[in-house]
């Protein structure tokens, strides 16, 4: 892959903009609250928990000790976890990647206590426990259509055919 002249100094436009927004001037794992501590050539600190930062949760002390600063004070980088973190972005708000960023999340919503969750469990207790979700269960409640279920025929073969709770199949008599 060959960059273009036009391309690299675009690159570095980029790289400016980003850097008006302050670099990186001191980074520091802190053991005590198990924090990185950025500080800013602007005088902003940030103090983020290591959990939080893709990469970091894992690590141990003696590995989130050692941080260095990118040449264009934008990022730091953790060599013996071989881990990344671009400052800007986490001036944004990313901590990491979609995919983990989105697992983050999931993982918040899934713990969630709200009043509408619990009724909801509540309800679902009270009719069996939450659906299985798989081809031909047999999901009861109001507005749900009956599961698809297989019977027996002449030939021997299963035909599906939807099948309402409380009624019975007509059996076919085999030709004798």
């Amino acid at each position: 892959m060959t960059i273009t002249e036009h391309e690299y100094e675009q690159a570095n436009a980029r790289m400016r903009r980003a850097q008006q927004s302050g670099t990186v001037a001191r980074a520091r794992y802190q053991r005590a609250t198990r924090r990185v501590v950025i500080e800013l050539t602007t005088g902003v600190q940030l103090s983020v928990p290591a959990e939080r930062l893709e990469g970091l949760a894992d690590a141990t002390a003696r590995q989130l000790d050692e941080i260095e600063i990118s040449p264009s004070g934008l990022g730091l980088h953790w060599p013996q976890l071989d881990a990344d973190l671009y400052v800007p972005a986490l001036l944004q708000g990313i901590l990491g990647g979609k995919k983990w960023m989105a697992s983050l999340l999931g993982k918040k919503g899934g713990a969630s206590r709200s009043d509408a969750k619990q009724a909801a469990a509540r309800a679902n207790g009270r009719l069996g426990g939450r659906p299985s979700g798989k081809p031909g269960a047999n999901d009861t409640r109001k507005g749900r259509a009956p599961a698809a279920s297989k019977t027996a025929t002449a030939t021997g073969k299963g035909s599906t055919k939807a099948r309402i709770p409380g009624t019975r199949t007509p059996r076919t008599r085999a030709a004798g």
